[in-house]
């Protein structure tokens, strides 16, 4: 009697029949939406101890936003996105902004927690349009395909693939003969293998190949017990210095986290939608705005925990392929996502350099964004490359977003193409034009 009842409840509270879905597919679809995405349990942690955060506390915290956040978009959009820290955040906060600009991570937390502020207001006040005005298309792809080479480069190091700032270039091949850039290339050739074949969970597959491999090279150790109550997020939640959000250093890497945050879920949701037929005949996601207030929700409390941000993720599109079209789905993978608490001991002993496959594939996906350009306008192609150059050769995703938004203002003045700026960008482009010329000569 219980099981039939449950289906009915269920069936009419995220209204399966009329998706055409089913309790099992949607719990089918969940579980391959989270094997998708489980790897990001792993990287974030790595990525935010790298500024100084305690690895344990940060791995709880990612894993309760990526709870939380799925069951928030599930039972309020009923919508199947799961929602996790993005990876392009958590290398802002963890390596430029601590590592590269010496903010510490308190800090970086505070500008986070403002650009998530910011895109609930957004939210909010329905003023979704004017933003999506305010950023052209050129420096929307640059900003994707410069934070994507970013990510790839910072995999590439983890691994001891290259290493920065010898004595006669500014890049070098690493040592391949260490542990590090084997453990790192079997992980690779793993997730390429499994990507290529459209394979479920490539990347978590990869990051388990290169942890296994690194037990005989003595880059794994395992822990003494698998499974063990969760690390409190205690050391890193609520330690938040907003004073340095409103500086003017802080600038580019608030527009970089409202960017990144805002056009993620942009992309995502419609990209998503449209694949799990739900979009209408002109592309729109109808009722986008309850994955928004989702999104902007979790960003502004992610910071808050810890995590400096929080939004639908790509990796959704492997549950919508595995048939989910409902919030189930989100529900499903949420419970996934909690169960891997009692499992923090085994997360904690994958290596750095087991992560860095991820991170290179990934940034790689990220940077293919820079294909939509027109190559034969050079007034929408020249910004984008000089953010991605820039970026890259100062190691500072901020100064890059900074140059890129100049080139483009500069470029499209030059074109005699001045209505072609939105006035915003014109008065943000003054106070990023100080930014850019204090750090291209403070050293």
């Amino acid at each position: 009697m219980r099981t039939p009842a449950m289906r009915v409840l269920l069936d009419r509270r995220f209204h399966l029949a009329e998706r055409g879905t089913s309790v099992g597919r949607e719990g089918v679809a969940g579980l391959t939406a989270f094997m998708a995405a489980a790897y990001l349990i792993v990287v974030i942690p790595s990525l935010l101890a790298s500024g100084g955060m305690d690895r344990g506390a940060a791995t709880t915290a990612a894993i309760v936003v990526m709870a939380v956040g799925s069951l928030f978009m599930g039972f309020y959009g009923n919508l199947p996105f799961i929602v996790g820290p993005g990876l392009g955040g958590s290398a802002i906060l963890g390596i430029t902004l601590a590592q590269t600009e010496h903010i510490p991570w308190p800090a970086g937390l505070g500008i986070a927690l403002l650009s998530g502020v910011l895109f609930l207001v957004m939210t909010l006040t329905g003023a979704r349009t004017l933003v999506m005005r305010l950023v052209p298309a050129p420096i929307k792809l640059g900003l994707g395909a410069s934070l994507g080479l970013f990510i790839a480069l910072l995999g590439c190091r983890d691994a001891g693939m290259v290493a920065l700032n010898t004595k006669s270039v500014a890049l070098s091949l690493g040592d391949f003969s260490q542990p590090g850039p084997i453990v790192a290339l079997i992980g690779l050739g793993v997730a390429v293998a499994l990507q290529a074949r459209r394979l479920p969970g490539a990347m978590l597959a990869g990051i388990v190949a290169a942890t296994l491999a690194g037990i005989p090279l003595g880059l794994t150790v395992l822990p003494s017990s698998l499974v063990a109550l969760p690390r409190s997020f205690q050391p890193i939640s609520f330690h938040i210095d907003i004073g340095s959000a409103f500086s003017l250093a802080a600038l580019p890497y608030l527009f970089a986290f409202f960017a990144g945050e805002f056009f993620s879920t942009l992309g995502t949701t419609l990209a998503v939608g449209a694949k799990a037929s739900l979009t209408d005949e002109h592309g729109n996601l109808p009722g986008i705005e309850r994955p928004f207030l989702v999104d902007s929700v979790m960003a502004t409390l992610g910071p808050l925990i810890g995590i400096p941000s929080g939004t639908a993720l790509v990796e959704s599109a492997a549950g919508v392929e595995a048939g989910g079209r409902t919030g189930l789905t989100s529900a499903w993978a949420a419970l996934c996502f909690l169960a891997t608490l009692l499992v923090t001991p085994l997360v904690m002993a994958v290596p750095r350099q087991a992560t860095a496959p991820a991170l290179i594939l990934t940034g790689l996906s990220m940077f293919g964004t820079i294909r939509h350009l027109v190559a034969d306008e050079i007034a929408d192609l020249l910004p984008a490359l000089v953010m991605v150059l820039v970026t890259l050769v100062a190691n500072n995703f901020g100064t890059g977003i900074a140059a890129g938004i100049l080139a483009y203002v500069l470029v499209q003045i030059l074109a005699g193409r001045v209505a072609r700026v939105p006035v915003g960008l014109l008065i943000l482009s003054v106070p990023l034009g100080y930014y850019f010329y204090v750090a291209a000569t403070r050293h």
